[in-house]
Order: structure tokens, then sequence, then C-alpha cells
């Protein structure tokens, strides 16, 4: 225990200045997703506190950050317009957590590790790619969706890259100053400023934007009052008049819709869904950590579990896992898990005691800090070392990719494992089968594990076996061999000497690989002469 405090202690200089770039990110995130949900703007916010305090504190990862989700946005928006109460939408969302707990009971945190490594820095492309898509219109001024919006279909028949088109015809000459200036101030801070000294290194790039951003739009209002960003391209956060007031945003769920068979279904999908995500999400973020540290699935299910019962009693949305803030967390030097948990702590004091400063924000600087974000995580070298790679990582890497940019993280996800899957299947179909011959002697070599798949290609290829030829097949290195193929060996064993081929095989004393008889070689010896003649008398 002292230990870990010492640990926390010694990354306290990098931990708080992360941070706050993860609480300027999650910050619009939060906001945005409630909106597009459906749900009171202060639902937002809370599960963003109970992702950073609670969950922090209670999963095995030291980088990952968690709070509201776009992934669950559509089946929270089909939930309440179902329940038409929010209240018991909570309800679901307390359930979903007491599932999420069994779930990492019953050790379903091991589905992460199936997901192969092309896959997941698809996924982190993809949602790169997707934080550009989809902040630059809010960067130009243009808010017609809500931010942290990841789908690819919108209202009205728009998509991702229409939306991005429109954009340019309605273009905010204040909030597209903001958004460049933003940008720019960005790249030359973590390029050029910030290197130059250990103590600028500890102040955050992000919050210099923010204070700059504030300062620009305020001047609007002296110098050029046209350029001004109005409130509807502000953070908006609900202000309290009160104390009273305040704990008023806080809803409490309605425990007499629990018989209602909407409640349950909406609470076992939020869990499937959440879980999923979740578990996605912690192998991305593993896979950042420059450190490498693995984070164990089982304990990250129940303290997503616990955060969502929590979230739901106090009127928060559903959480999850969330490669943005994440990464936005790994790339501000965060060393352990309390940069997490702060982030938490400084939207807990923000909203309570700051709101009126927090709504001077303009959103075209958040999305520019968003936009450099995603950048860092669809980097084109990122691209280029997977071509290299080769098709094998290639394909499954680049299909994930297109996939979750045309659909969503789920079904992007699921094609990138098929793809991966026809890659493995096709590679051990490959390397299960060694044929080589010379002359008249042909040697078939099973290794690994020699699947039904090899069947066509073993049947084919003994079958053109010519007459007369010696075969060897050696089953010493194989694994497994599936009956088919056992099936196909002893039938050629069987046949070979009509054509008048002698086969010899040789199988491991260790293995029970199938075959029938004993000892650890079967000797099939050519008789043609006697079978000729007796076709012959025939």
């Amino acid at each position: 225990m002292v230990q870990k405090v010492k640990q926390y202690a010694s990354a306290l200089r990098y931990d708080f200045p992360s941070s706050v770039v993860v609480f300027l990110v999650a910050l619009p995130l939060c906001l945005g997703i409630a909106l597009g949900s459906g749900a009171p703007l202060f639902s937002g916010i809370i599960a963003g506190i109970i992702g950073g305090i609670v969950i922090g504190s209670l999963s095995g990862s030291q980088l990952s950050v968690s709070g509201p989700a776009a992934g669950l946005t559509a089946i929270v928006v089909v939930a309440i317009g179902k329940l038409q109460v929010f209240e018991a939408f909570l309800l679901a969302v307390v359930l979903g957590g007491i599932f999420q707990i069994i779930l990492g009971a019953l050790k379903a945190g091991i589905l992460g590790d199936y997901i192969p490594s092309s896959v997941i820095k698809g996924m982190l492309a993809a949602i790169g790619l997707i934080l550009i898509l989809k902040q630059f219109p809010h960067m130009v001024g243009y808010d017609k969706d809500y931010p942290g919006d990841e789908t690819f279909s919108q209202a009205a028949g728009d998509n991702t890259f229409s939306a991005l088109f429109g954009s340019l015809r309605h273009l905010l000459p204040g909030a597209l100053l903001v958004g460049i200036v933003s940008l720019l101030l960005m790249i030359v801070w973590e390029k050029y400023v910030a290197p130059k000294s250990r103590f600028l290194k500890l102040v955050p790039g992000p919050l210099v934007v923010v204070v700059i951003a504030v300062l620009i739009n305020e001047s609007f209002r002296s110098v050029a009052p046209e350029m001004v960003i109005k409130e509807s391209h502000l953070v908006k956060i609900p202000v309290a008049d009160s104390f009273n007031g305040f704990i008023s945003f806080f809803t409490f769920p309605d425990f007499s819709h629990i018989l209602n068979p909407v409640v349950w279904t909406t609470a076992i999908t939020i869990a499937i869904v959440a879980s999923l995500e979740t578990l996605l999400n912690i192998e991305a973020a593993d896979d950042l950590d420059p450190y490498q540290r693995v984070t164990p699935t089982n304990r990250e299910l129940m303290a997503q579990g616990a955060g969502n019962m929590l979230s739901g009693l106090i009127g928060g949305l559903p959480i999850t896992s969330v490669v943005v803030r994440t990464s936005a967390n790994i790339n501000g030097g965060a060393k352990t898990k309390m940069s997490t948990i702060f982030h938490g702590m400084l939207l807990l004091l923000s909203v309570a005691f700051i709101p009126v400063v927090l709504n001077l924000i303009p959103l075209s600087a958040l999305a520019a800090i968003l936009i450099f974000t995603g950048y860092k995580l669809a980097k084109p070298s990122l691209f280029l070392k997977f071509y290299k790679k080769g098709w094998d990582q290639f394909l499954p890497f680049v299909l994930t990719v297109v996939a979750i940019l045309l659909t969503d993280l789920l079904k992007g996800i699921l094609i990138g494992c098929v793809v991966g899957l026809f890659f493995v299947i096709r590679s051990n179909f490959k390397s299960a089968v060694l044929v080589v011959s010379d002359a008249n002697k042909y040697l078939f070599r099973l290794r690994k594990d020699v699947s039904f798949l090899n069947k066509p290609i073993i049947k084919n290829r003994l079958e053109k076996v010519p007459a007369n030829s010696s075969v060897l097949i050696d089953a010493t290195r194989a694994d497994f061999i599936d009956k088919d193929i056992v099936e196909v060996i002893e039938d050629f064993l069987k046949h070979a000497p009509l054509k008048g081929i002698t086969v010899e095989l040789k199988k491991s004393h260790f293995k029970d690989q199938g075959f029938s008889g004993n000892g650890s070689k079967v000797v099939a010896k050519a008789k043609p002469i006697v079978i000729e003649n007796e076709m012959a008398e025939a």
C-alpha cells in the first residue's frame, strides 16, 4: 500500500496535467452524448464524474478512462422512447450494472483476448478518422450534430461526408478563426513550445488553447461584435442558482417499473453492449500504454458494473471505457489511474462551482483539440506500417477502419474479426500440408492442425500421384488430424496398390491421430500384376 502511494505521488506531476486534458475533452462529449440520447444534459456529466472517480478507483487499468459512450446513444434513445419515463430508464441502467458484475464473476472478460491486434489497431485508426471528420464541422461553427456523435448516417438523409461538405456552406467567421488558431496552437505548443522547458511540459496544451479561445471570443465583443460566437456554439452546462438547485439536477430511478419487461430487455442490452465496448477499449488502452501493462478484464467488467449501478441510482447515463478519452489521457502523459480520478473530480468541482466560466468555452476550440487527438490515432505512418506487414495484417486492419466508418464500432469490429479469421484459416490451410516430389517419390508431411478444410487439397494431390510411385505420408508432426483427413488417407492406402503405388505412413506413438492399426509405421505395398491379371481374365 505504501509503495502504491509513493508511486502515485511520484507520478502526480504527469497525472494532474493529463487529467486537465481529459477533463477538457470529456466535457463536451458528456454534454453532447446526453443531448444526442434525448436525456437531461446533466445526466451526461454525472456519467463522466462516476466514470472518472468510481470506475477509475475500482478498475485495474492504469490509463483507461470511462464515461458516457456514443456507441450506446441509439440504445438510450430507443429505450427512453419506449419507457416514456426517464426514471424507468435509470432503473434499467442500475440492473444493467448488476448484469455486468455477474458477467465479470462468470469470467466473461476473456472474450476481449480473442480480438486480433490488427483489428484493435484498425479500431483506433477508425476512431481517429471519425474524430477528424465529425469534429471539423464543429471547428468551423456548424453544430447541427451533437458533439460526440459517431454514427455514419444522420437525420434527413445526411451522413458523415455530406455533413462535412455541408459545413463548408455554413462557416461562422468567429468560430472558424478560433478553431484554426486553436488547432495551430495545439501543433506549435506540442512540437515547439513544450519541449523547450520542463515547466512548460507540465502545462497542458489544451488548457492553453481553451484560455486563449475564450479570450479571443471575449475580445470580439469590443473589437468586432459581428465575429462574436453565439451561446448556441458555446459549452452549455446547466447552472444552478443555489445548492438545492444543484441537488435537483440529480434524478433517482423509479423502482415501481421493476416488473416492466422493457426495463429488463433494456438492462440486458446495455450490459452486453457496454461490456463488449469496454473489453474492446481496454484492449486498445493496453495497446496504447507505453508500459504495455495488462488490465484484468473480469475485474474491469465488475468495476464498470458498479459504476453503472451508481450512475443509474443518481441520474446518470450508462458508462463504458472510451477510447477518445483514454487516448487523450495517454497523449497527455498520464502514468497512473490518478489522472482518470482527477478528471472526474474536475468535472464535479467545475460544474458545481464554475459552470458560468465553462459556458464561455467555444465548441470550435474543443473540436480542434479532438481533431488533434484524432490525428494521433490515425497517422498515415500507421497505415504504411500495416501495409508493409503484408496483406494478412493490412486487410483486416483497413477493412475494420472502413467498416467502423460506414457502420458503427461493434459491427466494424465483427467484420474485422471475420476477415482476420479468414487469414488465420488460410494460413493454417497453407502450412498444414507440405507436398514435395522428386522423380517418382512423393512426401506428404502433415503439420500442426490438419482440419477438414484441408481435405480437398490432400485428396486431389494424392489422386494425382502417378502409377508405380513411392509415397511417404509423415503424420508425426501433426498435433491434430481431422477424421475426414484420416478417412481420405486410409482410403488411399487401400486403393493405391491398384496403381502400383507403394505407400508408407508414419504416425506418432504419442499422439492419438485417429489412424487404425498399431505401431508407428503402416505400409501399403504395390501388387499391380496380380490385379491386372485378374482384371484381364475377367
